[in-house]
């Protein structure tokens, strides 16, 4: 049995754990690693892509971010959050505000000290990247579509780290990036009308606050319809191995979700619609392994 010590210890470390995403983070990571691995440096032998020093500190440095990001929004997000997600709050709040905070700092500095083993330019990207997302959540966060469109940005910014890293300017890279993009941008407006109460009373300026609920569906419908056009292209135009498959069942997925968002009025709606897009990414991480089955069957016997 654990003391009473020992279990505040405990839900302290899983409240951290819940502020900074942790799976979310971990999910990026190893994303980053798949897309180098069959995506950006296909030629290469797995092996030096796998224990490339440089790479591993530019996934660690991007994960530092990330998590030190989190925590800044949650930071700011602390009263809204509380409307929109009284359960997850009150585990967060499980943790200090001054605690977050120094740990948020921490983590930035690391990721900085990492990315100066690799190169100046490095620490630059990853310097730029901190400051972008703490603007975000302090100033454009409040603002309609341009909140939306640099959060989708800065959702995508570790896979342009290594896509800077490796030089790899092949067109399928950037629809792939497209297809990503969208996918995600249309997530974050389904999340404004998921938290539209709690935005309300903090006084954001989200798309169906200001231009209503129907306008922010149309907004949202269009981008699905424009995520079919990369997926599209990458069924007929490149060849993505088996990973046309995926790209067909989400071309499915994205048409059942125009329909539920047709019908979709309460936040018990929009929460489904969230993870069904929450759903296509995930998946996608792990369906990056069908573009070249063979290397992964060679590896496993």
């Amino acid at each position: 049995m654990l003391s009473r010590k020992n279990k505040l210890l405990l839900l302290k470390v899983l409240s951290l754990f819940s502020v900074v995403r942790g799976y979310n983070v971990f999910m990026i990571a190893l994303a980053q690693y798949l897309a180098s691995i069959y995506i950006l440096a296909p030629a290469l032998p797995l092996r030096k892509v796998i224990f490339d020093i440089n790479l591993f500190i530019i996934v660690v440095a991007s994960t530092l971010v990330i998590a030190a990001g989190y925590i800044i929004n949650n930071f700011y997000d602390a009263e809204k959050d509380l409307i929109n997600k009284p359960r997850k709050s009150m585990l967060d709040r499980l943790v200090s505000q001054r605690f977050k905070l120094t740990t948020y700092f921490v983590l930035n500095f690391l990721a900085v000290f990492a990315a100066s083993y690799v190169s100046f330019r490095a620490v630059f990207f990853f310097s730029a990247y901190i400051f972008g997302i703490w603007f975000y959540s302090h100033k454009l966060k409040r603002l309609p579509f341009m909140g939306n469109f640099v959060s989708a940005t800065l959702a995508i910014t570790p896979f342009f780290a290594v896509f800077v890293y490796y030089k790899n300017f092949e067109t399928v890279i950037f629809v792939h990036a497209l297809f990503l993009f969208l996918l995600i941008l249309a997530r974050e407006m389904i999340k404004d009308l998921e938290n539209i109460s709690g935005d309300m009373a903090q006084n954001y300026k989200t798309i169906p606050i200001i231009y209503g609920v129907f306008v922010s569906k149309l907004c949202i419908a269009l981008l699905i319809l424009l995520t079919l056009i990369p997926s599209l292209l990458l069924i007929l135009k490149f060849d993505v191995g088996l990973m046309y498959h995926y790209f067909t069942g989400c071309i499915i997925l994205l048409m059942l979700f125009l329909l539920l968002l047709a019908k979709s009025s309460t936040k018990k709606h929009y929460v489904w619609l969230h993870n069904i897009l929450k759903l296509i990414i995930v998946v996608g991480v792990f369906s990056i392994l069908l573009i070249n089955v063979d290397l992964v069957l060679n590896r496993i016997l």
